[in-house]
């Protein structure tokens, strides 16, 4: 019969963390910045009467709640695994950066629909208490960027934060130059022009994150991995007759897992070669595609055939 074996040693979540975990302090310092926007743009457009500002104050408390559950998401995803939960938590991340896309969403469809209105009836704003409120925004974000820069490249979660607060800093300039611009020209349609402006930037950058966020939940094989390529290692190496029952997807954020069914020669089975026929299947995955967390089951010709009368 066929022999499993498992070359990754060690948790897959819990006590090794996940890709996030490295950058809870610099997300914990971006959410208190996102706070203290928040409160100033409230404050800034309550007194200018700019929607441009509120519109990136709705922004910002949307990403106040998606960074409070990025770090929630983290929290959970280093709980160590169960004999119920054997990956732990690790998911968690994947279902806040789908729930960041939600709320992102909703705010970006708000702003553009109280934008429209705006437009045809623009209201009276000061545009110098704008000014002041947008450059504190963006200094604000243009902090949070850099502590988020490198960690949104190894991270889903990560990168859902770092996307919120880039469109907020994007936001921030927007609501800049419309205030510059009614300054100058007296133009009070500049102030929903930028809300639109903001909410255009939101959705787009969602919709692309939301896609990869679900191709996680949906076990779809990582965009970096080549199946066709994979399949063609394994089966180029000594001892392999065939492959079935390959499947390569990913757990959490930089945590791709595979398991196959490998054919192997009667000798090669039967034999100490089956051991080294395993530790060059996972060289090979690990090398060529990054793939470390793999299982593999090796059984004779004929075993498929086998496993589909016993299904039936």
């Amino acid at each position: 019969m066929g022999a499993g074996h498992d070359h990754s040693h060690g948790p897959p979540a819990g006590a090794t963390g996940t890709a996030a975990a490295a950058y809870r302090g610099r997300l914990r310092i971006a959410l208190s910045l996102t706070l203290f926007v928040l409160v100033a743009e409230v404050v800034g457009s309550a007194l200018s009467g700019s929607l441009a500002l509120l519109a990136d104050a709705g922004h910002m408390a949307t990403d106040a709640v998606g960074l409070s559950m990025a770090l929630l998401a983290i929290h959970f995803a280093n709980r160590p695994p169960s004999e119920r939960r054997t990956y732990g938590y690790a998911r968690a991340e994947i279902l806040a950066a789908v729930a960041n896309c939600v709320l992102l969403l909703g705010v970006g469809g708000y702003v553009l629909y109280e934008a429209v209105w705006r437009f045809v009836d623009p209201e009276p704003t000061q545009s110098g208490l704008t000014l002041l409120f947008g450059a504190v925004g963006l200094v604000a974000n243009l902090v949070s960027l850099s502590l988020l820069m490198a960690g949104q490249r190894e991270s889903l979660n990560v990168r859902g934060a770092f996307l919120e607060v880039l469109a907020d800093a994007l936001g921030s300039l927007a609501v800049i130059v419309s205030a510059l611009v009614v300054m100058a020209t007296g133009w009070r349609q500049a102030d929903p022009v930028a809300s639109l402006l903001i909410g255009a930037m939101i959705v787009p950058r969602t919709v692309k994150l939301l896609r990869e966020a679900l191709d996680v939940l949906l076990e779809a094989a990582p965009k970096d991995v080549d199946m066709a390529a994979v399949r063609a290692h394994i089966l180029a190496l000594p001892g392999v007759e065939g492959l079935h029952d390959l499947h390569v997807w990913t757990i959490t954020s930089g945590m791709p897992v595979l398991s196959a069914h490998v054919v192997v020669s009667k000798k090669v089975l039967d034999s100490v070669d089956h051991e080294e026929l395993l530790h060059d299947l996972q060289g090979c995955l690990g090398e060529h595609f990054d793939v470390e967390h793999c299982t593999f089951q090796l059984e004779p010709a004929g075993h498929a055939e086998h496993e589909a009368k016993l299904c039936h």
